[in-house]
């Protein structure tokens, strides 16, 4: 099953809003996610990522509840074992 997966945006890339990137933390696991389905998120947002792209900007209470249930049911081991 694909989840989206709760992250923090530490830095953003790019002038196209087709091609900005963000490098996002989801726990500790960094990754380069494309932001062109969130044009308005910036630096210290969290955004749910599905499939390498930000889908919407969330606040940092429900990005901390989907954490906590990921941790609950296991799922925030396999992302840090597959790098993301």
């Amino acid at each position: 099953m694909c989840l989206a997966v709760p992250g923090r945006i530490l830095s953003v890339t790019g002038d196209d809003p087709l091609m900005r990137l963000g490098r996002v933390d989801f726990g500790g696991v960094l990754k380069e996610i494309n932001l062109a389905y969130t044009p308005e998120a910036k630096i210290g947002d969290h955004v749910l990522v599905h499939v390498g792209f930000a889908i919407s900007v969330i606040d940092e209470a429900e990005a901390e509840q989907v954490f906590s249930h990921l941790r609950e049911i296991g799922e925030l081991d396999e992302l840090s074992e597959a790098g993301g």
